[in-house]
């Protein structure tokens, strides 16, 4: 790490470290440096220096290697990414392939970089057709099947991706069933947010962890929701319970690393993104 003590001071990596956090050996790096897929900053030595969004586009570029982009779209989608950032949230951030298409997602919104256009989550027509489906399910005089919570909490999480509204509809009969179903009130909150009810997001967070204070992933969700709704102090805090209750809990780490180094908390950043890289390298 190098620069100046000081809390307005940005944090930067050599090209070791940089290589170690995002999982790629030096030489790639300095490949991708050389492609133009990133430009770090060079000291008067010549030497790479490496920033934190310089280290969300260079695992962007990994995903996206991995999923067969060519280097020459993915030389256009960096640079068009590296403008769009702006203030989003970086932690949130995720760059994937869809197809012939890339893709960004910041936990609120998604868009192609190249273009800048922003995507809808659902289409129209298959949005009206599973409320329709899910409305139907509530109003028919027909009795619903006796199942248990756990039933109920795995019949919406095996539908999530396809009928995400009848997960929803599963996820409150679990809850019907037993109030204290942690991970229904976890996978229930996690959509809600998605769907950008922050509120009953919260509200479903905070009551799964009234129930099971020792929720790493409850406290995780919560602190990404409190992170997406600028309340910085309360995501540390909420990231810090994740990582005491559930230490091996690596996108909580690195969340949180980037937040401390964003509050000029350098060494806090460089041990949680340390205990990060160490938790994804052996996996």
């Amino acid at each position: 790490m190098s620069g100046p003590a000081g809390g307005a001071t940005r944090t930067h990596f050599d090209t070791a470290q940089a290589a170690r956090i995002v999982g790629m050996p030096p030489p790639r790096l300095r490949q991708w440096v050389r492609a133009g897929l990133v430009t770090p900053r060079r000291d008067g030595r010549g030497h790479l220096h490496f920033d934190f969004v310089d280290l969300i586009l260079l695992r962007a570029t990994r995903g996206l290697i991995e999923s067969r982009v060519p280097m020459r779209k993915i030389g256009r989608v960096l640079k068009s990414l590296r403008r769009q950032l702006g203030e989003r949230p970086l932690t949130r951030l995720t760059v994937y392939a869809d197809g012939e298409r890339v893709v960004a997602w910041d936990g609120a919104a998604r868009w192609q970089p190249e273009s800048g256009q922003f995507l809808f989550n659902f289409k129209a027509g298959q949005l009206v057709r599973q409320a329709n489906k899910v409305a139907h399910l509530r109003e028919s005089p027909v009795k619903l099947p006796r199942l248990t919570a756990d039933q109920w909490c795995d019949l919406a999480m095996e539908i999530e991706d396809t009928s995400p509204l009848e997960a929803r509809a599963a996820y409150h009969h679990a809850l019907d069933v037993e109030p204290a179903h942690v991970v229904a009130r976890i996978n229930l909150g996690r959509l809600l947010q998605a769907d950008g009810n922050l509120v009953g997001a919260e509200a479903h967070y905070r009551e799964a962890l009234r129930h099971d204070a020792r929720s790493g992933v409850g406290w995780y969700n919560l602190a990404v929701l409190l992170e997406d709704s600028q309340r910085a102090e309360e995501a540390v805090g909420a990231y810090e319970e994740a990582v005491r209750v559930e230490p091996d809990l690596a996108d909580a780490h690195y969340n949180l690393g980037l937040l401390y180094e964003r509050r000029g908390r350098h060494a806090d950043a460089l041990r949680h993104l340390a205990i990060y890289r160490r938790l994804t390298q052996t996996r």
